[in-house]
């Protein structure tokens, strides 16, 4: 009813997953690359899981991967997972274009059809990706028999690569002791944050703008008032944005404010509770101040330069030796608390970077560390943001810094894992806790530095040559016992390159970046390394 009125061309918040107004903000620019990643070689035939709360915009990234996949992959796409195991397994092989007639109630006959066409798709080059949205809403029975198609593979290939999209409530239902099995085999998750305010004002620009908007009705007020009232929710932004034009257009105004947007918002969200704005807002800050003091007086009581071409200062080792594996046969058993302090995570999100430097017997390379993550400069030392789980980070085996979430995000550095229990901290301030504690606060991003040339070049691809390449040859004769590659970097080395990849969950692109780089090295390195017995002093 509004769209001439505002010179529309069509309704600009609609809350179908329409393409062409997808906005994505540097949060689902990552998520999506993050899903494209698990439907390429990154994922290496494990699961990979993207969580977002309801509104987020989880389908829609969903839509736009499916318009970016290569041409060579398959994609089997489960919208409704609410089925029992025998019927989730038919609707795969039905997504893919498998005859399913006669062996619909057959289990080992639906998984036998599904291997042969998965064996003849590996054989053609085609990669085959199940994508199940709403996640959540699987039973632990059906996720149990997703867990077992990823064990069709070849003896060097898993077959299947399998993407979960779902609310939070997944995590929770991943942690549950009978699957962890298939939380081990998750190589990469991500979760999708609503935006934030500059990307909640660009999101609706964007919109009104595809629609055909000769101006953006929407005064800086309403774009606050959005945002306050929507938390940065698209689904919610788009309800609310939508009901104000409708009023807009009732009352005959060309301009939104902000009043106009709360009434919109206390329409569409009557009754929920939190929605509605409190109409004595210091009343409430008032409230929240007294108990944050009562809480800490009943909590706490009264107030108290590395060498020009090597990639890493790494100790020499000899060729064809690896690091040894992390022993789990001791686990330490201090006492551990049962919440997390967040006054100590606050204190170590300000030390993390000196901690990091400290571990690599570098205190002074701190700024220089953090100049390399958070800007990509060039300081003497490399820096690899990358999305994991605790499983990965120990096989990298390195201290790394993890990226918490929640009402106050911050830093906190890993320096050991034994068990079901991590070593957290700087030196002097190390605590042990048990990881399920940070289950609900580390999504999988951590990040990780290594000393490195200044000019070391990013990417080092077939057909170059020099210093760097050289280094690259040695490191991979000491990350692979039986390697005995040539001495330049052809397609035999490239072929060796990828299928290492391959064996340690990386983009097999025969290119070493960063992050092959970090796993090519990691045998020189002697120090640092996790801790997995600090009882002992390990």
């Amino acid at each position: 009813m509004y769209l001439e009125y505002f010179s529309l061309t069509e309704a600009p918040f609609s809350i179908t997953p329409d393409p062409a107004f997808v906005y994505l903000s540097q949060r689902h620019r990552d998520a999506l690359a993050h899903l494209l990643y698990g439907v390429g070689q990154g994922g290496s035939g494990g699961f990979v899981q993207l969580t977002g709360e309801v509104g987020t915009g989880k389908t829609t990234l969903c839509r736009c991967l499916l318009e970016q996949v290569p041409e060579s992959t398959r994609i089997a796409l489960v919208l409704n997972p609410l089925m029992s195991p025998r019927e989730l397994l038919a609707a795969i092989c039905e997504e893919l274009g498998l005859e399913t007639r006669g062996i619909e109630d057959s289990s080992k006959a639906l998984v036998d059809q599904l291997n042969e066409t998965l064996l003849r798709a590996h054989a053609a080059g085609v990669r085959v990706v199940v994508v199940i949205d709403e996640a959540q809403n699987l039973s632990p029975e059906s996720l149990e028999q997703v867990r077992l198609l990823t064990n069709l593979e070849t003896n060097k290939q898993k077959l299947l690569q399998i993407v979960l999209l779902g609310q939070p409530e997944l995590r929770a239902l991943l942690q549950r002791q009978s699957l962890r099995q298939l939380a081990q085999r998750i190589t990469a998750r991500y979760h999708l944050t609503p935006l934030g305010r500059a990307d909640t004002t660009q999101y609706v620009r964007h919109r009104m703008q595809v629609a055909g908007a000769r101006h953006n009705p929407f005064r800086k007020s309403a774009l606050r008032a959005l945002f306050q009232r929507s938390n940065g929710v698209p689904r919610l932004i788009n309800i609310i944005a939508d009901r104000a034009l409708v009023a807009a257009y009732a009352q005959e105004r060309r301009d939104i404010n902000g009043r106009l947007v709360h009434a919109a918002a206390d329409e569409v969200q009557l009754g929920e509770p939190g929605a509605r704005r409190s109409r004595w807002p210091w009343v409430a800050a008032a409230v929240a101040g007294l108990l944050a003091v009562v809480l800490v007086w009943t909590w706490i009581g009264p107030w108290p330069e590395p060498a020009l071409m090597s990639p890493v200062q790494a100790e020499p080792q000899a060729a064809g030796v690896s690091a040894p594996p992390p022993s789990l046969a001791e686990e330490p058993a201090p006492a551990s608390p049962a919440t997390l302090d967040e006054r100590w995570l606050q204190d170590q999100d300000q030390v993390a970077w000196a901690g990091l430097a400290a571990a690599w017997a570098e205190p002074g390379a701190a700024a220089a560390i953090r100049g390399a993550c958070e800007a990509g400069a060039a300081t003497g030392w490399a820096c690899l943001r990358d999305n994991g789980s605790f499983a990965r980070i120990r096989q990298l085996d390195l201290p790394v810094i993890l990226q918490l979430q929640g009402p106050e995000p911050g830093l906190l550095l890993l320096q050991g894992m034994a068990g079901e229990h991590l070593l957290a901290g700087t030196a002097g301030a190390e605590r042990t806790v048990p990881r399920q504690l940070l289950e609900d606060r580390w999504l999988g991003a951590y990040l990780v530095a290594w000393p490195q040339a200044a000019n070391w070049p990013r990417e080092i691809a077939r057909g170059q040559g020099g210093p760097a390449v050289d280094t690259v040859l040695r490191l991979a004769g000491r990350a692979d016992q039986q390697y005995r590659g040539p001495a330049s970097f052809g397609p035999d080395f490239e072929r060796w390159l990828m299928a290492f990849q391959l064996r340690h969950g990386l983009d097999a692109d025969g290119i070493v970046g960063p992050r092959t780089l970090l796993y090519l090295m990691r045998p020189s390195i002697t120090e640092p390394a996790l801790k997995h017995d600090w009882q002992r002093g390990d």
